[in-house]
């Protein structure tokens, strides 16, 4: 589960995926769940970019702060959850342009933070599902996102992330990885179909990653 990210400035989110329409604000570049982030949807045929809480509110929700975390959703039950189940139905799918994501590893026996680059030095356009929710009582229109995440026990990097459950064995840890869309599926991960979203539901090979220690600059030498 990712819990940290730095999301990509302006100048990048216009370089590498051109959206056509929104107004964005301004946002922090350090995101954490329930702050708000820019996200990229479709908008008819075009892209739009918009800010909006991270931690994905859905429909049924009767308040926008939720007592629950929805900032992450495994992909493996989007068909299912409640919370996600409709976004994903009716392909309310975005990308999360983040120039870094963080990550815990806890090798050593402690919690050492990783973070997590492109080796192409490019930004991470990361699978998303958005939803827009309304207060009943107000009528406020609040802007959400959440980030999808898949199993990663079998990766040579990412299940090296994360407190270790004791009693599971290393092939059920359920170690979780977010899902990158590399820029020449963008289109197809917003506006095809649901077939096509799933075959795009897959780990970043480990050469695609520029990952070490925060407090080391990253070098792929690490991985």
């Amino acid at each position: 589960m990712c819990n940290r990210y730095v999301a990509a400035d302006p100048d990048a989110i216009e370089r590498y995926w051109r959206p056509k329409t929104g107004q964005p604000r301004a946002w922090s570049p350090s995101v954490h769940p329930r702050a708000p982030g820019p996200f990229i949807r479709a908008a008819g045929g075009e892209r739009e970019l918009v800010v909006g809480q991270w931690g994905l509110i859905p429909f049924f929700a009767k308040a926008a702060k939720l007592a629950y975390s929805t900032n992450n959703a495994r992909s493996e039950e989007l068909a299912a959850k409640p919370t996600f189940r409709d976004p994903w139905k009716r392909g309310q799918r975005c990308i999360i342009p983040a120039e870094s994501f963080d990550e815990p590893c806890w090798e050593t026996g402690k919690n050492i933070w990783w973070r997590f680059r492109r080796a192409d030095g490019a930004p991470w356009g990361l699978a998303g599902l958005w939803n827009t929710w309304v207060d009943k009582i107000t009528g406020e229109v609040v802007e959400s996102y959440t980030m999808l995440t898949l199993n990663a026990d079998a990766h040579p990097l990412m299940r090296r992330m994360h407190k270790p459950e004791p009693d599971l064995p290393p092939e059920a840890q359920d170690k979780r990885s977010v899902i990158p869309i590399e820029f020449g599926d963008v289109e197809q991960w917003l506006h095809g179909s649901l077939d096509d979203a799933r075959s795009l539901l897959k780990l970043a090979s480990v050469d695609v990653f520029d990952a070490g220690p925060v407090s080391a600059a990253p070098q792929s030498s690490l991985l």
